[in-house]
């Protein structure tokens, strides 16, 4: 017989991650005909019905995280309730699909994270940190991520799902992580296809969780902001619909929607904090991409100094809280029309 803490895996995964419970089985089949195996705390593999394999060859595999950051919580919320219904059969699947709930000790806590960032400590970034209380939860996923993509031979995606700090001039954008590889049509489609408003490209390698699977795994990796941070039960998931039924399309194996026009930004500079000296001169409520001209001095620390070099520059994710030695803020510049000609 089964449990309701088993059954409350996959109708409730928010919920059963919360209470820290394990199921009496680590596996087992959705009424939908979905196999699912529960992997670790966070960690659900859930795999097409038999009878749909017969019928249809899988094309893809789909990575689908969210709570890296503890108190982002939209799009945790949104990631249980498609586990529930790919469970009761509302949300076909055709990929095989790893849902990860990031950080659940401090999705428990309310907090973004308990001692270090986890979405900068991948990459074997962990090993600067062997004490932290993120580094083993990095260690794990790092290892998921590439077991599940070890043997697949099929297109490797990796949607990460997080909200802002602070409002943004573009509610909805997302992030793709750099390789060296050449952008990739298909990312660009489904990111219009999800009515993202804007995307930005990095020049540098990273430590976040997109820039481990794209790079160690080969998967089309981005991060998704949505909206901005609120605590448990205070989200309006409507207001993130569109990326939702993207997903739901990309799992099941179907074509986009109608794709909405798109600005592509590209990282020109990073602004890091060096010390506790240091002072940004952004307000706490400048929104992300907020333009300013060249001249303006935004950064001081000691010595250094950041000016705008460019014509105009947008920054991205201002935050002086950080702890020394961690990004302050992204400097951006719009890249739309070289970018989408390059996809041709």
């Amino acid at each position: 017989m089964t449990s309701s803490v088993d059954e409350s895996l996959l109708s409730d995964f928010l919920a059963f991650t919360l209470a820290g419970a394990r199921p009496s089985v680590a596996s087992g089949v959705a009424s939908s005909g979905v196999r699912w195996t529960w992997q670790g705390e966070g960690v659900l593999l859930l795999e097409p019905a038999q009878t749909q394999l017969q019928t249809q060859r899988q094309t893809h595999s789909v990575l689908a995280s969210a709570g890296i950051h503890g108190d982002e919580t939209a799009p945790i919320e949104m990631l249980s309730r498609l586990v529930a219904d790919i469970a009761n059969g509302n949300a076909p699947l055709a990929a095989r699909m790893l849902v990860v709930l990031g950080n659940a000790a401090a999705m428990r806590a309310g907090v973004r994270y308990i001692d270090d960032d986890l979405n900068r400590l991948f990459s074997g970034r962990h090993a600067n940190l062997p004490a932290s209380a993120e580094a083993p939860r990095a260690v794990e996923l790092e290892r998921t991520a590439a077991a599940f993509f070890e043997n697949a031979t099929h297109a490797k995606w990796h949607i990460d799902m997080h909200t802002a700090i602070r409002a943004s001039v573009f509610e909805q954008f997302a992030l793709l992580p750099h390789t060296g590889a050449p952008l990739d049509r298909a990312m660009f489609d489904w990111l219009r296809d999800a009515r993202l408003e804007a995307v930005l490209l990095h020049r540098e390698k990273g430590a976040t969780f997109t820039h481990y699977t794209a790079e160690q795994c080969g998967a089309l990796a981005c991060t998704l902001e949505l909206g901005k941070v609120r605590p448990f039960g205070e989200n309006d998931l409507a207001r993130f619909a569109a990326s939702d039924a993207a997903l739901r399309r990309l799992i099941a194996g179907e074509a986009a929607a109608q794709p909405m026009p798109l600005r592509v930004f590209t990282v020109v500079a990073q602004i890091d904090k060096l010390s506790e000296q240091f002072v940004l001169n952004v307000a706490s409520d400048v929104p992300n991409f907020t333009p300013f001209p060249a001249g303006t001095e935004l950064a001081r620390d000691g010595d250094y100094t950041y000016r705008v070099t460019h014509e105009e520059e947008r920054i991205v994710f201002p935050n002086p809280k950080v702890k020394p030695g961690l990004r302050a803020g992204l400097m951006v510049v719009d890249t739309t029309d070289a970018t989408l000609a390059s996809l041709d």
